[in-house]
């Protein structure tokens, strides 16, 4: 369809650089424009009905439409629009929110540290863990793991644990101290007659291999999701966390929870650590934590950490890190609002009670001729696309089968988002309903089938 002159689409291209999007194509395709929105859908400028099945980017978990959160940024914007957190200064809402967040966080996080995203809640972690090391007099010890296929954000030191190319590609990252070890895809990487246990060692015992190959001395800090997200939605294999911890306990190495996207009743538990039974020694929040209705997030650390840091601010007379906006009221207020409707409405309850029905559905497809695997925990699974059933290849990059069954199931009505891999993934408004849900998978049913058609007929898939 031609762009008109002067048209908000045509205006959009003329002025505005996309997050995430191929530039050279915007041009030509032009953006699509969401002017409102209703419980688990969103609606276009043409009118058109979707189904967000990402809560946005994984976020918008109250739905597009949650009165309450609008009213609670109005009341706290007149009454006191912002003030900042130096200096010892706060507001009412932060002490507030600070001390839930640690009430209901795993027994082993003491304080809270407020930034705007979850790209700055790890860069700003990153930060911790080297003045930690500093504190303690190790100055050696400071390397970074991260995971293959993980992402923790896109501030420079963030970007440098998110293990994609697209993400590091002509940013000259990553940068110094940042290693990396396994992605834990039992399904893509497990070797010929590997079991799943015998991966799982596997995965164990490449990273202490890494770890005495750098030096114990030096690294500081392993980073990962309890679900990895972004790079395909990765469910850890039976007993991972476990034997990862024990590694990381023995080389004296922090673990670090990336929470960004697993954190408030996604995996069916509070906590994607409740789920995977990992005690973090540090941990992110974001996302979820205000339904995205206003940008907040959180970077909690143990008592242990804390009482580190306090000793080394006081010998150098600051502890020299922080934003405009951590801690700003406004968001504040709506996370607290947030945490209060998600335990009124036992949003946890009802996500346990839907989750076998959204895992039974998604684990429908498995059958699909398009599909190798489907994998999921809660409320958060995706569809892994392959060419051939019988193994555990993906499809060549440049046929873009990925996009292309995104692109189909817009045409069905529903948003969701290719991840690198060509996984599909589905990580709805955890307010979503039964009947939702199986709206929700009619219409990637559809899509599947089409986007099956159109490989076949490019040669991708043997008739």
């Amino acid at each position: 369809m031609a762009i008109r002159a002067n048209s908000p689409q045509a205006r959009d291209i003329a002025y505005h650089l996309h997050p995430y999007t191929n530039a050279e194509v915007h041009e030509e395709v032009g953006p699509r424009i969401i002017t409102g929105g209703e419980g688990v859908y969103v609606i276009d400028d043409d009118g058109k009905r979707y189904i967000e099945g990402l809560a946005g980017l994984w976020c918008t978990s109250l739905g597009f439409s949650e009165k309450r959160l609008a009213d609670a940024a109005y009341k706290q914007m007149r009454e006191m629009p912002y003030y900042h957190g130096f200096a010892h200064a706060t507001t009412p809402p932060v002490i507030e929110l600070a001390e839930r967040l640690v009430e209901m966080t795993p027994p082993s996080i003491g304080k809270v540290f407020f930034t705007n995203s979850g790209s700055e809640a790890n860069d700003t972690l990153i930060k911790m863990v080297w003045y930690y090391n500093n504190a303690l007099g190790r100055p050696e010890k400071k390397k970074i793991i991260s995971r293959h296929q993980a992402y923790h954000g896109v501030t420079i030191a963030a970007s440098s644990m998110t293990a994609l190319p697209y993400v590091q590609d002509s940013f000259d990252l990553p940068i110094a101290n940042f290693i990396y070890t396994d992605c834990p895809h039992y399904w893509r990487y497990k070797e010929d007659g590997e079991s799943e246990e015998a991966f799982t060692n596997r995965m164990a015992d490449n990273l202490e291999t890494l770890i005495l190959e750098e030096g114990p001395d030096t690294v500081a800090a392993f980073f990962a999701e309890p679900v990895q997200g972004a790079g395909g939605v990765i469910v850890p294999p039976a007993g991972y966390f476990e034997k990862i911890q024990a590694v990381l306990r023995k080389y004296d190495v922090l673990f670090v929870a990336d929470e960004v996207i697993c954190g408030f009743a996604r995996t069916g538990n509070m906590f994607g650590c409740e789920t995977y039974d990992i005690e973090p020694d540090m941990m992110t929040v974001a996302k979820a934590l205000s339904s995205a209705y206003l940008p907040i997030a959180g970077a909690l650390i143990s008592d242990e950490i804390y009482q580190a840091i306090k000793a080394e601010s006081g010998r150098l007379g600051v502890f020299g890190t922080g934003y405009t906006y951590s801690g700003h009221p406004v968001p504040a207020a709506v996370a607290l609002e947030t945490l209060k409707i998600y335990e009124e409405r036992d949003i946890l309850g009802h996500v346990r009670g839907l989750a076998p029905h959204f895992l039974e559905r998604l684990h429908g497809f498995a059958d699909h001729p398009l599909v190798g695997e489907t994998r999921g925990v809660g409320l958060i699974g995706a569809v892994q696309l392959a060419p051939d059933k019988t193994k555990n290849v993906i499809f060549d990059a440049g046929l873009k089968a990925g996009p292309l069954t995104a692109k189909y199931c817009a045409v069905h009505g529903l948003i969701t988002r290719p991840l690198p891999g060509d996984a599909i993934a589905f990580c709805p408004p955890l307010i979503i309903t039964k009947d939702q849900i199986d709206a929700m998978f009619d219409s990637l049913a559809k899509a599947l089938d089409d986007s099956l058609d159109d490989l076949t007929r490019q040669g991708a898939i043997a008739a």
